[in-house]
This record gives structure tokens, sequence and C-alpha cells, in this order.
């Protein structure tokens, strides 16, 4: 009951996911990011500990594919997962597996994937894969949060009786070359998870260019609260 947006921008060197869900925090459960070597998630039947053990393999593969080999010969759950990994490169590799609860399946293409299990069908992936496709000149953050809107709106998750399941954790992360620009958001509870992500990040990257300044100029940055008086009124 997820769906999921993978993305990779090779202009800023940049790595994101972007996911919604029915359950509770999934924030700091599907996904992971290795800042210069992938983006992946766990997710369906969840299994967290696949998320270290694909970046292990990475180290040594570099090739998501083969990786997603080791992780069905390590996993004996792996037909009930569903598994995507991204590289800086723009390569792809995609994993629903057979005994994922309908409607599930995958849409990859050029440094992205779309994805989930218990949708309303596969119209949510379809209008995902259209917005990552029709925003190719936003910058990352704004092209995943894009795909997970279109994602709800063409239907998102459905519960086995088709009625439509609500987002109620959600996550945006992207990570770069400069910790100092990486994005972290979440929202662990709430009854409209996606409105409320596209709420939180609009209101804090009013307050990036600050973070930036108190990162790198510490004795030029002033009081936050006098900068939000005139940033953010």
């Amino acid at each position: 009951m997820t769906y999921t947006v993978i993305g990779a921008c090779r202009e800023s060197d940049r790595l994101g996911v972007g996911i919604a869900t029915y359950s509770v925090g999934v924030g700091g459960y599907c996904p992971f990011i290795e800042r210069g070597l992938a983006a992946l998630s766990t997710q369906a039947f969840a299994n967290p500990a696949l998320g270290p053990m694909a970046m292990a393999a990475l180290r040594e593969e570099r090739s998501p594919e083969p990786v997603i080999a080791r992780l069905a010969a390590a996993d004996p759950g792996f037909d009930w997962r569903q598994v995507v990994i991204a590289t800086p490169d723009g390569r792809v590799g995609a994993h629903t597996g057979p005994h994922t609860r309908p409607w599930s399946g995958h849409v990859t293409g050029d440094g992205f994937a779309v994805f989930g299990n218990v949708l309303a069908g596969e119209a949510t992936v379809l209008a995902m894969a259209a917005a990552w496709r029709r925003r190719g000149s936003d910058d990352l953050p704004e092209r995943l949060l894009a795909a997970l809107e279109a994602g709800r709106d063409a239907g998102g998750q459905a519960a086995a009786d088709g009625s439509r399941l609500p987002e109620r954790s959600s996550a945006l992360i992207v990570r770069g070359e400069d910790i100092v620009e990486d994005l972290d958001l979440r929202v662990d509870l709430h009854d409209d998870a996606v409105t409320e992500l596209r709420r939180i990040f609009e209101r804090y990257r009013v307050y990036l260019p600050y973070y930036a300044l108190r990162a790198r100029s510490p004795g030029e940055t002033p009081p936050q609260d006098a900068w939000a008086r005139e940033n953010d009124p």
C-alpha cells in the first residue's frame, strides 16, 4: 500500500526518493540513499535489512540488476517484496514480486522509476511517470513531489474492497555532493500526508538559503528570527 518515485539528476549529481503510504512513519523504514552510490526503496512486505545489504553489494557491483539478483538469493521472502534501485548515472533495477498485493507494478525509464503496491490501479504509476517526464525542467525535489501528487490524484492506494486508502505518511529525501543542500522531509502521521508534505516543502525551501549561509558563512549569518521577518513574513 505504497507508491514511490526514485530519480537521479545528472546535472546536479543528486539522488532522491519520494514516497507515500497508508502505513505510519514510512520515511524511516523503506527508503535508503547513499551519497554518490544509489537510492532505493524496499516496500510491499518490506524488509529494511535489504537496504544496507543492497548498498554493500552496490559498492562491489556498481550496477542495480546484479544487486537485485543477490538480494533475491539472500532473502527467502523476496517474492513478497518490491525493491527498486537507481544509481547517479541513471541506471535502474526494479523487482515487483509475484506475491505483492494487487495492484502492484513498476515503470522505469532513464534515470527514474515509479512503482507501488495495493494501488487503485496501473493509472497511479502511469500518472507518476507522466508527471516525472513532464516536469523535466524542475529541480529534483519539485519533480519528485510532483510525481507523488500525480499518483495521489490518479487514485493512489485502494483497499481490498476498492475504497480509497488515505496517505498517512510520506517522505521526500534528496542527497547530493554537498550535504548542506540535502533534503530530508517526513510526515510520519497525517490524514493527508502528501498534501502536508507539499506544505512543509514550500515552507522549508524558503529557509534553504539561510541554512546554507549558516553552514558556509556563520560570521555573516543574522539571527534566524531576524532573517525570517524579512524572508518568511
